[in-house]
């Protein structure tokens, strides 16, 4: 039980706390507004440089592919569309349990608009418990409940593609969504092969909606992402070339071009962006993208009415202008649908969440099974069963 009272005592040093981090936010925020425009008249200028010394630049950074100060309205979108969503959630491996396994399971959203059909909104639950799915992951020292996670996300894509084909039979503008990134940073920590067993089903999930001509888009909502923040650290920077391997090889501590630290890209690009509006189109360089081959991620900034969203397409999708103003409309439709968030993704969310009752319903199911298969003494741990539970 949480103690509220002795909770209050901190709150005060805690609200001074943010109101600090206000005021220096605010005049990073400054800051980052001159720089961004200085970084106007020399933008190629920034982008030969960081291509030049990419190999010694030490801090995540993006490349601008459109002029700084691009401010482009989006487009309204075709009445007749069809917009996809899946979302996943899970039931951990627990030895406490009646049996040790995990539940995998996928939410699926296909909303028609203008063409007077049913919308699809289901799951599709799967179950692991063969040692090769519960004990795999331990030979490159990763716990299952990650490795759930992992599989979660490939399964998240594969499902999204299968959905986006048979939408494509139809003949009718679409766009496929997910919550989250389009760039999977935790495979950077993965051992090869580890990681071929996540990427490669995804990469081939998205080449079947490029082959399917059904764009793809990641929506991120109170994105924290730096890395056009970052971009203009090049400008910031006090060197005669942005060597940091050479002039500031520890990152962690206060370096010269450091100037916007805690300053987020979304705070820069809501003073430039008016509702409706999406800013520069920008090419991400995070190394793991050097796995994607022909399908790095691109990504822009959207003012959707309630918050600045982070927008992630595959580079066939950024390529191809008429495709990708088609996909910032029909996401700007689904926000405004979903007073402030995607409809789509939301519902997804909800058909894949698994609740406190599904959760009792599922080992009810499998404790069944277990007695009709001769299985005895089927139960959960008394630890498990005393922390259901209060006596005192």
């Amino acid at each position: 039980m949480l103690n509220l009272t002795k909770l209050a005592r901190q709150m005060q040093g805690l609200s001074q706390h943010l109101t600090l981090e206000a005021a220096a936010s605010r005049q990073s925020l400054e800051l980052a507004q001159q720089h961004l425009k200085n970084a106007y008249e020399c933008q190629q200028d920034l982008i030969d440089r960081q291509e030049k010394w990419r190999d010694r630049i030490l801090f995540a950074n993006a490349t601008p592919i459109e002029p700084l100060e691009t401010c482009i309205n989006i487009p309204v979108p075709p009445k007749i569309h069809t917009v996809i969503a899946t979302d996943g959630s899970q039931i951990a491996p627990n030895h406490h349990e009646i049996a040790y396994c995990y539940l995998l399971n996928i939410g699926r959203v296909v909303l028609h608009y203008g063409q007077n059909r049913h919308p699809l909104l289901d799951s599709l639950p799967e179950v692991f418990y063969r040692p090769e799915d519960l004990y795999m992951s331990r030979q490159w020292g990763i716990r299952t409940e990650e490795w759930m996670s992992f599989r979660r996300t490939a399964s998240e894509t594969t499902v999204l593609a299968e959905l986006a084909c048979d939408a494509a039979q139809e003949e009718t503008p679409a766009l496929a969504m997910v919550d989250g990134s389009l760039i999977y940073w935790f495979l950077e920590q993965l051992p090869m092969d580890a990681r071929d067993r996540i990427l490669p089903p995804i990469l081939e999930a998205w080449q079947q909606m490029r082959d399917a001509r059904i764009p793809l888009m990641g929506y991120l909502s109170a994105s924290r992402s730096i890395e056009t923040m970052n971009f203009l650290r090049l400008l910031a920077c006090p060197h005669p070339v942005p060597d940091c391997k050479s002039h500031c090889p520890n990152q962690l501590e206060k370096v010269a071009c450091k100037i916007f630290e805690q300053l987020r890209d979304t705070s820069v690009w809501a003073t430039r962006l008016k509702p409706g509006q999406r800013s520069t189109l920008w090419r991400s360089n995070s190394p793991i993208l050097e796995l994607y081959g022909d399908q790095t991620i691109y990504f822009c900034y959207v003012h959707v009415g309630t918050e600045i969203a982070r927008i992630e397409v595959p580079a066939w999708v950024a390529e191809n202008a008429t495709m990708l103003d088609q996909a910032l409309g029909l996401m700007l439709a689904q926000v405004q649908k979903g007073y402030g968030y995607p409809v789509a993704i939301a519902e997804a969310h909800n058909q894949a969440v698994v609740k406190g009752g599904d959760r009792a319903r599922f080992f009810a199911l499998l404790e069944q099974q277990m007695i009709k298969a001769g299985l005895k003494n089927v139960g959960t741990s008394y630890k498990e069963a005393r922390k259901r539970g209060s006596i005192a």
